[in-house]
């Protein structure tokens, strides 16, 4: 619960339910309509502002269906103690009997078509309207079900209630017959899509229509993700890479294995299949792939590199310190690509796994964006980016700064005058109560501050500026190919791109970032959770970075601004720099933050800002040269790549028609 007034919601809500027996036996009619009605209200309120405690009360054999039927069953208790006629108690326990019935024939209906519209695989970009695949049902029917059927009980329990007050018997049979119409009414149009949905394609019919399309598409090179249920946290892996495939020469495809992926990947006119199974991945025709491009190590991978005719390249994320950069996992790629001689260098701890010639350097091309230092005007108060990483799988991998010195750096820092932006990873408090906690703080620190100096915060931007915000989001979405509907229904409207709308899509993400930082002032904080605002384009806001161990510093890098890396367990600066490569152009923050003066000084006063010209030299050690640029070294790769595995492949085939004509 998030304050006062869902902890008031949920007394009411248990004041309502126990008030209910009480008012039955008394008997007290009002007391009752009052008590019911609460119960409804604090409800459905509870749902909008604390769903998370409407799960615990589910969890608890305390879920929705269960607190109608308590409400009905104390409405007949207490019809029965008012000496209500028979015939109309009768007709009551029949029509809530009935009533309950019907919503679970309908609850039963409805998983069945779930069920039959659950596809093999997901489909964007690809024309598959030759396939016949019912609409969805109507979102009347479908959405949010239970809530609509329940509620449907209304009409009976308000004419009961009419009835018992007035003596009069037809309010409680308008009511029974409205509860059971609209009830039976709804059952029999679901029955209909039910009909229909028996005829969806067989899993033949698809996969047949997919190789077609595939066939008529020819795609070169795939870019292949899997991370499990946490798709969501991680589709930047795989958003950060789609501009770079769609510049390529060579024709791409997505290959995604989640469909929580699916549902977050960004904007692209690229064909995008999702194929959550193994064995339905080994039904899809890839013998065309001569490229197949892995931005993340995950187990699901090994279903991809038994494609036998393809060449398999890690690209990875982010050029990163963590050991978890360079593993012994990245020998069964054919190649590793790397931004810089950096990466080259790091593969060096697994000399004895990973041979020196399957690394190669082709720059980092999603670095566009970035603005360099030279470019970038401050604004009144130095703007602070606070990038935490977080607390990674296991201990061994922990470099989050948030658990040792996260809230005592944000202290000085407020106590210094300057504007913060805090970005913690999307995975914060995934394993650690405490880093939880400290991000918790943060937030609170900053939001306090906010208004200790009456700056603008993040959600009082005008109702005009929200309004057109959320217009460009919606927008923004739908050239995603977010549209509604399931996955079936998405698979149906699946079509090539009519047009090439990447300059819609650049112009409204460029005028969504303008009105967003306009709207939020020069001086107040800010926490940024959500894909927009960018990372880059944080970058773009700030003077000065200091985070963790981690890729976004090497990205930072691109700027040329000054950077802070912290050392919460205070190393000797030499062991560190000779530990981590990107601490060789960093400003080194000690766990006590005495350091931090100095540091911000530097950015007050450029002048004074003695690791400038590491920061130009460690450029190009982590992400190579700026010429040729990264995405022609790309390219050149990918070509490179894709024409030895085509002559290799020649080779392979000459050499087994030669044999079996000996034999």
């Amino acid at each position: 619960m998030r304050g006062t007034t869902d902890l008031l919601l949920v007394l009411l809500l248990a004041a309502g339910f126990a008030a209910l027996p009480v008012c039955a036996l008394l008997p007290s009619l009002s007391g009752f309509a009052v008590a019911s009605t609460v119960s409804y209200l604090a409800d459905e309120a509870l749902h909008v502002r604390a769903p998370g405690f409407v799960r615990r009360l589910a969890t608890l054999q305390l879920d929705r269906t269960l607190r109608f039927a308590v409400r009905t069953v104390m409405l007949l208790a207490l019809a029965e103690r008012m000496n209500a006629p028979d015939s109309v108690l009768v007709a009551a326990l029949a029509v809530f009997s009935a009533h309950f019935a019907l919503v679970m024939l309908f609850t039963a209906l409805h998983h069945a078509i779930r069920r039959r519209r659950v596809l093999p695989l997901v489909v964007r970009n690809l024309d598959m309207s030759a396939l016949p695949i019912p609409k969805q049902p109507p979102a009347v029917l479908f959405r949010r079900f239970l809530r609509k059927l329940l509620h449907l009980d209304l009409a009976a329990h308000v004419g009961l209630l009419v009835a018992l007050a007035t003596g009069s018997r037809m309010p409680a049979y308008v009511g029974f017959a409205l509860t059971v119409g609209v009830t039976a009414g709804a059952v029999a149009a679901l029955l209909g899509q039910y009909v229909r949905v028996r005829r969806m394609p067989a899993r033949e019919e698809i996969f047949a229509e997919v190789n077609r399309q595939l066939a008529v598409h020819r795609p070169e090179v795939a870019l292949y993700f899997s991370f499990a249920a946490v798709s969501r946290d991680f589709m930047y892996q795989v958003n950060m890479w789609i501009e770079t495939l769609e510049q390529l020469d060579r024709r791409p495809l997505i290959i995604l294995r989640e469909r929580a992926s699916f549902r977050h990947l960004s904007r692209t006119g690229l064909p995008v299949l999702c194929v959550p199974k193994a064995d339905d991945l080994a039904e899809l025709d890839l013998s065309g792939i001569r490229v197949v491009l892995y931005p993340g190590n995950a187990g699901k991978n090994v279903h991809m590199l038994r494609v036998a005719e393809a060449k398999h390249v890690f690209i990875g994320h982010g050029d990163s310190d963590k050991l978890a950069s360079s593993n012994r996992v990245s020998k069964v790629y054919d190649e590793i690509w790397v931004a810089g001689r950096a990466g080259r260098d790091r593969y060096r701890r697994v000399r004895h796994a990973i041979s020196e010639g399957a690394i190669v350097e082709v720059g980092r091309p999603q670095l566009a964006p970035i603005r360099l230092h030279a470019d970038h005007t401050p604004g009144p108060r130095p703007v602070v980016m606070y990038a935490p990483t977080w607390e990674g799988w296991s201990d061994d991998d922990c470099h989050t700064s948030l658990i040792p010195m996260g809230v005592p750096l944000i202290e000085k820092l407020l106590a210094d005058d300057v504007r913060i932006l805090y970005k913690p990873h999307p995975l914060t408090g995934r394993r650690s109560a405490e880093a939880a906690a400290a991000d918790r703080t943060i937030r609170e620190l900053l939001e306090a501050d906010n208004e200790r100096r009456q700056a603008v915060p993040a959600r009082s931007a005008s109702a005009e500026v929200r309004s057109r915000l959320a217009r460009i989001r919606s927008r923004l979405d739908e050239l995603a190919g977010r549209q509604a509907g399931d996955d079936a229904q998405q698979t149906r409207e699946a079509r090539p791109p009519a047009h090439d709308d990447a300059a819609e899509w650049h112009a409204l993400h460029a005028e969504w970032h303008r009105l967003f930082w306009e709207s939020r002032g020069p001086v107040a904080h800010h926490v940024v959770l959500e894909q927009l605002p960018t990372l880059y384009e944080c970058f773009n806001q700030a003077d000065v970075l200091i985070s963790d161990v981690s890729s976004v510093v090497a990205d930072f890098v691109a700027g040329l601004k000054p950077y802070v890396l912290t050392n919460a367990h205070d190393l000797p600066d030499e062991e560190f720099r000779a530990a981590y490569t990107t601490a060789g152009g960093a400003y080194l923050l000690d766990r006590a933050c005495s350091r931090l003066p100095d540091i911000l000084r530097s950015v007050r006063e450029p002048r004074h800002d003695p690791m400038a010209p590491h920061r130009r030299t460690l450029k190009e050690y982590v992400l190579g040269p700026d010429h040729p640029t990264s995405m022609a070294r790309f390219n050149a790769a990918v070509n490179a790549l894709a024409d030895k595995g085509a002559a290799e492949l020649a080779e392979d085939r000459t050499l087994w028609e030669s044999t079996d004509l000996v034999g």
